[in-house]
């Protein structure tokens, strides 16, 4: 019987992974596209703290395969700001990735501004429907005000990426508030997107 079972079992292909690249938006300060500051940070370092976060969340979970766009502190990508862009659609690309999530924190003149919104290409898409899933999770895990689904269809990798992808502006660097929560609690905003791509997977 066990001999049975086993034979069973190896007919039985296993469930192909999730492939999800973690594009951390911006290269290393001091860097062609380098992103935003605010209240002594800077968006490139904490993207690349948060992503890096949220792979080991993925890949710990076992259901997901991941693939980093910076996979190092002191990794950059192209030689200007364009070519840094397309490396990381290729990147996604050569991965297979079934979906692309870009990292970024948004900055505005008044510190007033706060909050978390994700942007997808079009609303009626699967990018708009997994975007919402990452919206609802980081809102429920960092309290931070939810600003809503947005569309723009012009932004690089959303237009070029060849799978369902997302840009999520985590929160303001120039609100003190929030910067403070993505510098000292990166961890919720890791477990609010992974808790989100869950929801979206039903798992």
């Amino acid at each position: 019987l066990k001999q049975e079972i086993q034979r069973l079992q190896d007919q039985i292909a296993p469930t192909p992974k999730i492939r999800i690249y973690i594009d951390q938006g911006h290269n290393p300060t001091g860097n062609h596209n380098a992103g935003a500051s605010g209240n002594g940070l800077y968006e490139q370092d904490l993207t690349f703290t948060i992503g890096r976060l949220l792979a080991q969340l993925l890949e710990k979970d076992g259901r997901f395969a991941v693939c980093l766009s910076r996979p190092t502190a002191d990794t950059v990508l192209g030689k200007d700001n364009t070519s840094s862009l397309e490396a990381r659609v290729k990147g996604a690309q050569e991965f297979g990735a079934d979906y692309f999530i870009s990292l970024h924190i948004n900055s505005f003149s008044s510190e007033s501004a706060n909050g978390i919104e994700v942007y997808a290409a079009e609303r009626n898409s699967t990018s708009y429907a997994f975007g919402n899933q990452l919206l609802q999770g980081l809102a429920h895990a960092t309290n931070l005000r939810n600003r809503g689904m947005k569309l723009n269809p012009d932004l690089y990798v959303l237009k070029n990426a060849t799978m369902p992808a997302v840009l999520l502006e985590m929160g303001f660097i120039s609100n003190s508030m929030d910067a403070a929560l993505m510098s000292e609690h990166p961890e919720l905003f890791a477990i609010g997107i992974y808790n989100g791509i869950l929801n979206y997977f039903g798992l």
